[in-house]
């Protein structure tokens, strides 16, 4: 949209035309939430701080003396709600669980903009940054994407264009280490398991400075693969991460009912549709409330009503080519065949399946909906010890790698368990080159390769148990936990959100070397695909309780 556009129309808002105003604040909207939700990495108060900011901005609107300057005047604005907020929940620190019940802002700009290789590694590596510098980027990240000025920044800051030059260049120092601690958790080095032995995996500043010392000294770690492109030039023309389909500034007016807010609006020119957006749930939002971000396009509408007709959606941004389209999953009539497959969903393979044969190669693996999937743990949940877990959420695959350390403790298995679950989890295909009952190759000791041997004991499942793979692949169609239960035997998973391709590619590779055989696909397709083992929609007190033979 071009200046002359929104300087009329910012000057129509503040004398009551309710239609700019509606223009204003679904054309701005997208922009204030980006900002922040990276500051804040979406934890749960990102709602709260985009309400109060946009509310603020209406509310204040008359005050703006020159529309030009209304861009740097609304970010400001956000960035002293964010302060604000911070000063308010001085306890954050202390109390953890907020931010890992909200949606990590990094995982979702890795899925709602298609990010790959190095874009996607900038994004998770914010993760690593402090509040402080969390903040700035976000507005450091929308003047390289070319949507704030150095001099917009700057005022948003509240500092001059000299020193926001130099905390520019020291956060991005810092961004260039995360990005680094990213690379090397990808990797493979054996002197960075053992530093991580005690981590939590949650990234923090005093783990992202004990990775950084091991990152310099370690020939393995600092050898980079590819040449390491500068962030600026990874970010530079990347779309804003649209709104969330049902995001909703659902918000009580300086103590007013919204009823009461409703009519006291008359009297400084508030549109209604502009409030029906932002005091309605959000499944009562007002139908065609469209938000445009990038290209990209959000609506909203009441739940027993029948959509409108998609209208055009024209942009002057170009829409990013690698947005997937909506998923729209139709209910079918129920049938008696319908009734007897989801009689199916539910079955567990409660015996040790045969290995195939190395050389037979697996059938086609199904390709379900895969809009994407969100994990309390990121990109990479390491968990490596008893209690250790991940919630997974979202309609979409999932990868469990194993690493059974025999030579550490061998012993009797107490194996992982899924609890929580809501709506479904199908275990579809087993990859990774190998069986963890196959014969060891390549590592001395079988260390992440194997059950053991006869010179440092065997890790033993429980009777009945399926023979895990090193790679698991799951899908996931709604909500569930995987908890770690170590005892007896020393194991570790790490789990990665991952696609149909990945999956079928490591499947379908063939032994490579080192490997014993080609993966196995458990999918039909149907509700008769097997669920993992141990698995629950109880939330157990102690997740190791779980029975085997679970019947979800």
């Amino acid at each position: 949209m071009d200046t002359q556009h929104w300087r009329s129309t910012i000057a129509a808002a503040q004398h009551g035309d309710r239609r700019a105003l509606d223009e204003l604040v679904a054309g701005w909207l997208p922009l204030v939430y980006n900002i922040v939700g990276r500051a804040l990495n979406g934890h749960a108060d990102v709602d709260d701080v985009v309400q109060e900011t946009m509310l603020r901005a209406v509310d204040n609107l008359g005050s703006l003396r020159d529309p030009d300057s209304f861009r740097s005047w609304l970010v400001a604005i956000a960035m002293r709600q964010i302060r604000d907020r911070g000063r308010r929940r001085t306890t954050d620190r202390l109390d953890e669980s907020a931010p890992r019940e909200a949606a990590d802002f990094a995982e979702l700009t890795v899925l709602r903009l298609q990010l790959e290789g190095q874009r996607r590694e900038v994004a998770e590596a914010v993760r690593w940054l402090d509040d402080e510098d969390r903040q700035l980027l976000s507005l450091w990240w929308l003047e390289v994407a070319g949507e704030l000025s150095r001099r917009e920044l700057a005022a948003a800051v509240g500092i001059s264009r000299q020193h926001a030059a130099v905390r520019v260049q020291r956060m991005k120092e810092r961004l260039e280490t995360s990005r680094g601690i990213v690379r090397a958790l990808d990797g493979a080095c054996p002197g960075l398991r053992e530093v991580t032995a005690r981590w939590n995996g949650r990234p923090d500043s005093v783990w992202r400075k004990r990775l950084a010392r091991h990152l310099r000294g370690c020939g393995y770690c600092g050898d980079a693969r590819e040449p390491v492109v500068p962030a600026e030039r990874l970010l530079v023309g990347i779309a804003l991460v649209p709104v969330p389909v049902g995001f909703t500034l659902s918000l009580a007016f300086g103590g007013k009912t919204a009823a009461a807010a409703t009519v006291a609006s008359t009297s400084v020119g508030w549109s209604a549709k502009v409030l029906g957006a932002l005091t309605k749930p959000a499944v009562a939002v007002t139908a065609g409330a469209t938000i445009v971000a990038g290209g990209a396009y959000v609506v909203t509408q009441p739940p027993d009503t029948a959509p409108p007709p998609r209208a055009a959606v024209t942009s002057s941004a170009p829409a990013p080519t690698s947005a997937p389209p909506p998923v729209t999953i139709p209910t079918p009539t129920p049938s008696p065949s319908a009734t007897k497959k989801a009689d199916l969903y539910g079955t567990v393979v409660d015996a040790v399946d045969r290995a195939p044969d190395p050389n037979a190669r697996p059938g086609t693996l199904p390709h379900r909906p895969e809009p994407g999937i969100t994990s309390t743990g990121g990109r990479q949940a390491v968990m490596q010890h008893r209690g250790d877990h991940v919630t997974l959420s979202g309609q979409g695959y999932v990868l469990v790698r194993w690493q059974i350390s025999p030579h550490s403790r061998p012993g009797a298995l107490v194996m992982p368990t899924w609890t929580g679950l809501q709506g479904r989890l199908f275990h579809v295909a087993s990859g990774g080159g190998r069986r963890m009952d196959d014969p060891l190759t390549g590592s001395p000791g079988g260390f992440a390769t194997g059950m053991g041997g006869p010179d440092i004991g065997y890790a033993v499942p429980p009777d009945g148990t399926q023979q895990m793979w090193q790679n698991e692949y799951f899908y996931v169609d709604g909500s569930v936990t995987l908890t770690v239960n170590e005892r007896g035997a020393d194991y570790g998973l790490t789990v990665f959100p991952t696609t149909w391709d990945k999956a079928t590619q490591d499947i379908t590779a063939g032994p490579p070397e080192g490997a014993i055989r080609y993966g196995l696909v458990r999918d039909t397709g149907e509700d008769d695909t097997p669920v993992p083992q141990y698995v629950t929609r109880e939330t157990p007190a102690d997740p190791a309780t779980v029975p085997q033979e679970s019947r979800v």
